[in-house]
């Protein structure tokens, strides 16, 4: 989607912390397995959302369509001395009603660059087993490196597996 910006936020006040308390409670409604299990009030969802950006090694990047926040992923740069050559990709997300566009192929290919140029050369990510993003995952060129079994509950109660992926960046 070439209207599409992708940009990093530095804080999230105002409009930016109500859009994307707006996101996550979405998300969370239409059973994304992103930590949270509906329903997702928003006194939690800004909660969550003032504690993000500025965070050790978290770089936030949201994707605006016309002004407005319509997804967002989170790279967490490792602050350990041994991982100072990896990130972790987390909470990609696209608002629902903007889905199947090419906003988190965006998101992940800002991440991805984000992460090369903080000189970073792995990148590791877990998604719930069956999810439509483990298709994602993979045509971005994640490589599958296990499954946990019940590892996050879903809405219903049940147990879901995760799957964790890598990539090598150059």
């Amino acid at each position: 989607m070439t209207s599409v910006a992708v940009e990093e936020l530095k804080s999230v006040e105002g409009t930016i912390e109500a859009e994307l308390a707006s996101l996550l409670i979405a998300i969370v409604e239409d059973g994304g397995s992103i930590g949270f299990l509906p329903p997702l009030d928003n006194r939690a969802a800004l909660k969550y959302w003032r504690e993000v950006p500025g965070g050790d090694g978290v770089i936030l990047l949201a994707a605006k369509l016309q002004g407005r926040i319509v997804g967002s992923i989170q790279l967490q740069l490792s602050t350990k001395p041994n991982g100072s050559h990896r990130a972790e990709i987390a909470k990609l997300m696209t608002h629902p009603d903007y889905r199947r566009k090419g906003i988190g192929r965006l998101l992940m290919q800002a991440a991805e660059s984000q992460a090369v140029q903080e000189k970073r050369t792995l990148l590791v990510l877990d998604t719930r087993e069956g999810d439509p993003s483990n298709l994602l995952y993979s045509s971005l060129g994640y490589v599958q490196a296990g499954r946990i079994p019940d590892y996050a509950r879903s809405a219903d109660g049940g147990l879901d597996a995760t799957i964790y992926y890598y990539k090598k960046l150059d």
